[in-house]
């Protein structure tokens, strides 16, 4: 085995065996472990503590190429071998950084909205451009709830909106709600992760630091803005946003505009429950399985 590149073992295996199965593997030679999902099961952004996986798993494992993997098969724990013999696999040499780019493209989002790379030029200069790499915090625009959030906000942003982008992550709809007119926003976020990833896309996008807040949830009182919000978006979990109806609605000010996704589609009719009668939410876009939904605070609802 000369030629250039890597090798890869591929097992089909179980939550309860990823973290024995990955620690014996590191100690046999592995370079890096991967988890795959290996039955098409949705996975949400976990929870602040949690570590989700699912419950069918394709672990892969990366190796050398001149490494003989026959005898560590061979020696493989029985109770960590799964229900199937481990696939091997070559892996040819490539430019990883160029295959990893070439991954994420330019992308349009409802009329007027684009995400585009710091690696590629804008499809259309007059656009609505936002400059947004992979990262890590949550939301780049490929995954259908971040996608369903912005071409929403295409529709309903209007010149001189105050905005809530609730779950922020990576700040895309906040930055995008301000892109598309508002004159305001926070970001809210109960990981710092996020408020890094916000104020550095902020950045990149050249908003003004006046324009766009972020903090932590604990915060968000100190702004004032209870009753005064004329649009609070919130990219979650179905759970969470059951939760947090009280604290957004609050937000809200009478005729505000509510945007809720996150959440599966069979979830919808709970979560509608959860904010009546104060806002009355509808599905206003599905996508993949996944729904998000839309509404206004009842102009006779008072703020808390």
């Amino acid at each position: 085995m000369t030629q250039a590149g890597w090798q890869e073992l591929r097992f089909a295996t179980t939550p309860e065996l990823v973290e024995a199965l990955e620690n014996w593997l590191i100690q046999n030679g592995a370079l890096a472990v991967t988890l795959e999902d290996a039955a098409d099961e949705p996975l949400l952004e976990p929870g602040p503590g949690e570590t989700p996986l699912w419950q069918a798993i394709e672990l892969v494992a990366l190796f050398e190429q001149a490494l003989d993997l026959e005898p560590l098969i061979a020696m493989l724990p029985p109770h960590l071998s799964g229900p199937t013999i481990p696939k091997l696999e070559a892996v040819p040499d490539r430019d990883w950084e160029r295959v990893w780019m070439d991954e994420f493209k330019p992308m349009k989002l409802g009329r007027r909205l684009w995400i585009c790379p710091s690696w590629c030029e804008p499809p259309d200069p007059a656009a609505v451009n936002i400059n947004l790499d992979p990262g890590l915090a949550f939301g780049t625009g490929t995954h259908p709830t971040t996608a369903l959030c912005l071409g929403q906000l295409d529709d309903w942003v209007r010149p001189g909106m105050t905005v809530v982008d609730y779950g922020c992550g990576s700040g895309i709809l906040a930055i995008a709600a301000l892109k598309l007119g508002a004159a305001r926003a926070l970001g809210v976020d109960n990981d710092p992760q996020a408020i890094t990833a916000t104020t550095e896309n902020r950045l990149r996008n050249d908003v003004p630091a006046e324009a766009l807040d972020v903090c932590l949830p604990p915060e968000v009182a100190a702004y004032g803005l209870q009753g005064r919000v004329d649009l609070v978006v919130a990219n979650i979990l179905a759970g969470p946003l059951s939760e947090l109806a009280p604290t957004l609605v609050d937000l809200l000010r009478p005729g505000g505009q509510l945007v809720l996704a996150g959440l599966l589609t069979e979830q919808a009719p709970a979560l509608i429950d959860a904010y009546a009668p104060d806002v009355s939410l509808s599905v206003a876009g599905e996508q993949a399985g996944w729904a998000m939904l839309a509404g206004s605070r009842q102009s006779g609802s008072v703020p808390g």
